[in-house]
């Protein structure tokens, strides 16, 4: 079980640990969604990632329970009458050797069957710090400029996350103010706004940035160099040379045959 914040890379990072392999259930999965999809992934690693809600399922906690024991080989069943009337060839008992791994925002033991599921496996708290966030995010990431911005804002940072890179970088295509989407994140009333005019290349010295802000109505003089004083790093901001300079190429995704056949005939039935 891999519990942590959103926007770390919990999911990538079993992706890249996976390295393609396995089957990958997200969203809104149901318990004999997920026992179809056992069945089809037989002996593969399982991965179910961002169903907090189905250890709250009575059903789905008793499938995970099963294919969460510790023996090599586990029998799953399914024995209601659902698996009987949907589909003949899904048999109501098989064998797997398959390994599970569960990522959550957050993990509560909320009955004994749910402590049960937690004694079977290992519980992970995935909690990197804001420096080792963004030193994940010069891998992959491709704009120096917003990567730059917010490695010298990352001290006012408490909990970072990856999506604020690319959430800028769409602003800024988009020509919006993409500095000031990434200060509200960290900073609220009269310090964003120093922090606005401290980003903004236009003023020429420190002197016309506080006269911006009293003119404005958000302060006087002293206030806005004591926030100034307060925004200042402790230490020098984190540099790195990003190895990309333009985004990874969207995938495009394959049509099943499944599909080829639905949008030719219509609905397939049983017929």
């Amino acid at each position: 079980m891999l519990c942590g914040a959103p926007g770390l890379g919990k999911s990538q990072s079993l992706r890249r640990a996976l390295n393609g392999k396995g089957c990958w259930i997200d969203g809104n999965a149901s318990a004999f969604g997920i026992y179809l999809q056992a069945h089809a992934h037989c002996h593969q690693p399982l991965v179910l990632d961002d169903v907090d809600g189905l250890y709250r399922d009575r059903q789905g906690i008793r499938l995970l329970k099963t294919l969460c024991q510790t023996d090599p080989v586990k029998t799953v069943s399914w024995h209601t009458a659902v698996s009987a009337g949907s589909n003949s060839r899904i048999p109501r008992q098989f064998n797997t050797t398959s390994r599970v791994a569960i990522i959550a925002n957050r993990w509560q033991a909320l009955n004994a069957d749910v402590s049960a599921l937690e004694d079977r496996g290992h519980c992970v708290q995935f909690a990197p710090d804001v420096l080792e966030v963004h030193r994940q995010a010069a891998s992959w990431f491709w704009d120096q400029d917003i990567f730059d911005f917010v490695g010298a804002h990352l001290h006012l940072t408490e909990a970072h996350s990856l999506r604020v890179y690319v959430l800028a970088w769409e602003l800024r295509k988009a020509g919006l103010d993409w500095r000031q989407a990434v200060l509200s994140r960290c900073l609220t009333g009269p310090a964003l706004e120093v922090a606005r005019l401290k980003a903004m290349s236009t003023f020429g010295s420190e002197e016309e940035r506080a006269q911006a802000f009293v003119a404005a109505g958000l302060g006087c003089r002293a206030t806005y160099f004591n926030h100034a004083k307060k925004l200042q790093p402790r230490v020098n901001p984190i540099k790195a040379k990003l190895k990309h300079s333009h985004p990874p190429v969207a995938a495009t995704p394959q049509e099943s045959y499944l599909d080829i056949l639905r949008r030719r005939f219509g609905h397939l039935g049983n017929g």
